[in-house]
């Protein structure tokens, strides 16, 4: 548990990190790519941290990979790199700076290590896990593969370091279905989200998938009920669901796909109303890039996504604390797993 009250003293003592509208005003390019969500007033608090953590990143050379999840003022304010968790992967692979610093949860950082063991990874925050991450393990793993004898295991990216080691590929909500039906089995094991696994199911209905008994606690609390209230609300909304959500919820959307797929259809189709049945973040991200689309809710937040902050990425840039290791011995069956991912799917794009 990091002790804010002696890190704000410390960052003081260091850093100009007083609020100012000045600043905020000198660094409007900066505030353009979120005005619509965040008020000059609220970026003169962020504007400060926004400067020392980019004069920072020159001096350490370092750089930022940041979740779709992230807020905005870490999304558009800090970021070198921003995306959905395959496309993070791929670029963690291929960035030339010393110092990664991870901007989303654990099991983020540890795939950036994984792929880039003699790089020094930075988490601003140890303790913004995962749900679905922490609800396998690799006795679990053991276990479905004790149960169903010969089919190959495909783990999500949300989880340990552990967990895809003792996997033979990795997937994201983005490539999951490709790389199942890509597979020379006709019985895939996916875990840990049960959600994905049946929405793929859905999606790949020649291979018997089955599934560990795990769920986003972001994403499950969607109901299929929230998505009809809210058309007979708003008449001409478009509803777009992330693969996380159960397939009752995926089934009421206009269209569901990975953080990435959301971002990219909206920009494409330009509906008057939409509601993207994710993390909160990922509206607020993409809304000044799309001014005449109106955003509308529900949304949950990500209890662990919001743990990271601009004053924990200062404070782990300027301590240089939050260094991520992964034994050695895990490290490299884990990262055959991710990579076995990455070259597939760019197998099956090219």
């Amino acid at each position: 548990m990091l002790d804010l009250t002696d890190i704000r003293g410390e960052l003081r003592a260091h850093y100009d990190l007083e609020p100012s509208l000045e600043l905020a005003e000198e660094m409007s390019d900066i505030h353009a790519r979120m005005g619509r969500v965040m008020p000059l007033v609220d970026w003169a608090i962020h504007a400060p941290y926004v400067r020392a953590i980019n004069a920072l990143k020159k001096q350490r050379n370092a750089v930022v990979l940041a979740h779709n999840y992230m807020t905005p003022q870490i999304y558009h304010g800090i970021s070198d790199v921003v995306g959905d968790s395959l496309h993070l992967a791929i670029k963690a692979t291929e960035v030339e700076a010393d110092i990664i610093v991870q901007c989303g949860v654990h099991f983020m950082a540890e795939t950036s290590k994984i792929l880039n063991p003699q790089k020094t990874v930075l988490m601003p925050d140890m303790d913004a896990g995962c749900s679905l991450a922490e609800s396998i393990t690799a006795d679990g793993i053991a276990e479905m593969r004790a149960r169903y004898p010969g089919a190959p295991v495909v783990s999500y990216v949300n989880t340990t370091a552990e967990v895809k080691a003792a996997s033979d590929i990795c997937c994201t909500s983005a490539n999951a279905a490709q790389i199942v039906a890509a597979l020379d089995a006709d019985t895939v094991i996916m875990t840990p989200d049960k959600w994905l696994a049946q929405n793929v199911a859905n999606k790949v209905p020649h291979k018997r998938i089955v599934w560990w008994d795990g769920a986003c606690i972001v994403h499950e609390q969607f109901t299929a009920k929230d998505l009809r209230d809210f058309r007979d609300w708003n008449p001409g909304l478009k509803i777009i669901a992330h693969p996380e959500c159960p397939p009752e919820v995926v089934a009421e959307a206009d269209y569901a796909g990975s953080t990435a797929n959301i971002q990219d259809w909206v920009t494409r189709e330009q509906p008057d109303q939409v509601m993207l049945v994710t993390e909160c973040s990922m509206a607020a991200n993409i809304s000044d890039a799309n001014p005449e689309v109106e955003f509308l809710g529900p949304c949950n937040m990500c209890p662990y996504m919001q743990k990271i902050t601009l004053e924990k990425v200062l404070w782990s840039l300027h301590s240089m604390t939050g260094v991520v290791e992964v034994d050695p011995a895990i490290a490299e069956p884990a990262r055959q797993a991710v990579q076995r991912m990455i070259d597939l799917s760019r197998q099956l794009q090219g």
